[in-house]
């Protein structure tokens, strides 16, 4: 592990200064637990102050509607605890299921929203009479903690969003000019997107989240629109560089060799894209000439002048991107926003932000939430436990914090084991040091070590939520009053109580969610293929920017899950080639329209072609392969003279093109009848070239 850095270090020392601040300010107002306001600040800390107001912001609206609902239900069913228990398990689930759809910092106000009327109203049910005074208490002394956090976070040595998204764009732009690098040198030019390269889609998950605070942030407000743009046009590089990949592949294996000029101008590309010449904004206008020259070359509508004006057109939309792109990073990291910003990709919608929800999945992970709370409060209302509403709270938070992941009891599992440690070290606080000291300053110097220490780890991802757990764990244990009072009894009774929820929680999990990544994976692919049979079959009215934006989000989600798998196809599936599939799906609907006679029937018949086989897929649930009357009609749909004659033949060729690749990378190319005309090889053929 390494060593914390400076910036480790000084953001420990900001957030220990924040909790500090908070309980002295709680102490001083005398609330009943100022300890809540310590947790708080740990809760919302982050390293950069954009993140941390909109946590503090979030996790505020959170508890006031957790606390307005206890408030609520509390005296109405605080004479039936089974009724009280229904409606306390159905508003941590619901409440958990609307965080689920948001997926971005904003569900942390539902998810808190959920688990904040059991933390609330549980503990209250043997004194109703106190519910609002310990509902407005709670409430404020979060909001003390979360706006000490803001605070020393905005005034003492503030980390800008900017800086931080900055620094991410530039590392995803060196990864796509490497991809494409290899693309355009010739090492990439391949049908197949390797898995590293799909990893990229993933990669922008983590820039939504950056995205998603720069309007927090005083420093970035006014990027936040190109933000959002760029975001559009990092996801549409990627479908693009895996077609161009695909193209180029077809066209280095006929016979021919690429000619002198594509192959100058690929690699004058190619050193443009590895440049940081961002000054140069005649780039698109100068490939531009350069592409249509190559493009007036040759007239002929053969297959393999059909698959260069479809590598050139792709070409040309990534030139344009990769402008775009840099022209807004820059735009961002001046802090600058440029009103009369005219793109030069413009042809096409960007990818949009439509996102793809597995609504039975969710309704099951909460449903799972629900029933372990019910059973939890029935325990407790069976056995009469003094204690039982820690039980019952610490099962709502275990099970609720890890809901949406494939399989949360490893994580639980280690809130468990950590909960211990935090357990252990309140114990110690609590009857061996704090009765040695007196005065605020001496509390300080005893809570120094430890959270200063702990507070290093917070920044870094993999240790966030064991150093929150470890923090906020301890400062709530502890449970500092301004009066001193440690009851060993009680504390022990409060620490079985919140070892045995979150053990309880682990344990139902365990049974109720024994599966793996596997399950959700193939219903991602499932779920692809039902939108490419709706898309083909004119079911679904859709575009490039939406069909694009759930199938790039799904396969953000696919990715980073294919890598735990041992699944021989999961571990093959090429996402950005059904992305592919979609966009050429996409165009041919919007062009047959102007087609009638022959020319329209033939399209209609590869549309439905393409309907049959992914419904097929969803059928027998696995990927059968398209059979070879698919492969002909597409052909025929090629050769057909009234696509030829039609004002939107190009685009519809280069989409009959892409389908043919993608459906079938490795067949033999269509052959010429005529002048343009083009068929299926016969069987004789095909035999001739395996």
């Amino acid at each position: 592990m390494m060593f914390p850095s400076w910036r480790d270090w000084v953001f420990s020392a900001k957030a220990f200064l924040a909790s500090m601040l908070a309980l002295y300010i709680a102490l001083w107002f005398d609330l009943p637990r100022p300890y809540w306001a310590m947790a708080a600040v740990y809760v919302v800390a982050n390293p950069l102050a954009g993140a941390t107001s909109s946590k503090g912001l979030y996790r505020a609206l959170g508890t006031l509607i957790g606390a307005s609902a206890a408030v609520f239900f509390v005296p109405v069913f605080v004479n039936a605890p089974e009724l009280l228990a229904l409606v306390v398990a159905l508003w941590t689930g619901c409440l958990l299921c609307i965080s689920m759809l948001d997926r971005t910092p904003r569900s942390y106000v539902f998810m808190l929203a959920g688990y904040s009327l059991p933390l609330i109203a549980l503990p209250t049910v043997g004194t109703p009479e106190l519910i609002f005074d310990t509902a407005l208490a709670r409430t404020e002394e979060i909001i003390i903690g979360i706006t000490c956090a803001s605070v020393v976070g905005l005034l003492v040595f503030p980390s800008s969003v900017g800086t931080v998204m900055g620094g991410r764009i530039t590392n995803w732009l060196d990864d796509a000019a490497d991809w494409a690098d290899e693309i355009l040198r010739g090492e990439g030019a391949i049908p197949a997107t390797p898995a590293k390269r799909q990893k990229m889609a993933a990669d922008i998950a983590g820039l939504d989240l950056v995205i998603s605070q720069l309007s927090f942030d005083p420093g970035t407000r006014d990027v936040a629109r190109h933000a959002r743009e760029l975001r559009g046009r990092l996801m549409m590089l990627l479908p693009l560089f895996s077609s161009l990949a695909d193209r180029l592949h077809a066209l280095k294996t006929v016979s021919r060799p690429l000619s002198p000029k594509l192959g100058s101008l690929l690699h004058d590309v190619a050193d443009w894209l590895q440049s940081n010449d961002t000054a140069s904004q005649n780039a698109p206008q100068r490939f531009a000439a350069a592409i249509n020259d190559l493009r007036s070359a040759d007239r002929s509508e053969n297959w393999d002048r059909l698959i260069l004006a479809s590598a050139l057109a792709r070409l040309q939309e990534i030139i344009n991107l990769w402008h775009d792109c840099k022209t807004l990073r820059d735009a961002i990291a001046r802090g600058q926003y440029t009103g009369r910003w005219r793109p030069a990709f413009r042809h096409r919608q960007v990818v949009g932000r439509q996102r793809h929800h597995d609504y039975a999945m969710m309704v099951f992970a909460s449903g799972s939430v629900v029933i372990a709370s019910l059973v939890a409060s029935f325990i407790w209302i069976a056995t009469g436990w003094q204690n039982g509403a820690g039980f019952v709270m610490m099962t709502a938070v275990a099970c609720s914090f890890f809901a949406a992941m494939d399989r949360p009891a490893p994580m639980i599992l280690k809130m468990f084991l950590w909960c211990g440690v935090s357990l252990i070290a309140s114990f110690v606080y609590l009857f061996a040091i704090l009765p040695a000291i007196s005065g605020f300053e001496m509390l300080v110097l005893v809570f120094a070590p430890p959270f200063l220490l702990i507070g290093t780890l917070i920044p870094r991802p993999q240790f966030n939520m064991l150093a929150m757990l470890l923090t906020v764990n301890t400062a709530s244990f502890v449970a500092m009053q301004n009066r001193f009072s440690a009851d060993f009894t009680t504390f022990a009774n409060e620490a079985i109580a919140a070892m045995a929820g979150i053990g309880f929680a682990l344990v139902w999990t365990q049974i109720a969610r024994p599966f793996g990544a596997e399950i959700a994976a193939r219903r991602l692919v499932r779920a692809g293929w039902s939108d490419l049979a709706e898309t083909a079959a004119g079911l679904k009215r859709s575009d490039h920017e939406r069909l694009a934006g759930r199938m790039l989000d799904r396969m953000g989600q696919l990715v980073p899950r294919l890598a735990s798998l041992d699944d021989r196809y999961l571990s093959q599936i090429d996402g950005f080639a059904e992305v592919r599939l979609g966009f050429n799906i996409v165009a041919i609907q919007r062009a047959r329209r102007h087609l009638d006679g022959d020319g329209q029937a033939r399209l209609n018949a590869v549309l439905a072609g393409i309907a049959a086989l992914f419904r097929r897929r969803l059928a027998l649930r696995e990927a059968v392969e398209p059979d070879t009357e698919l492969r002909e009609r597409i052909d025929r749909a090629l050769g057909s003279p009234g696509v030829h004659a039609s004002t939107h033949a190009r685009s519809i060729l280069d989409a009959l093109v892409g389908l043919r690749r993608v459906l079938f990378p490795f067949a033999s190319p269509p052959v010429p009848i005529d002048g343009h005309t083009l068929r299926s090889p016969s069987p004789q053929m095909l035999m001739a070239a395996e």
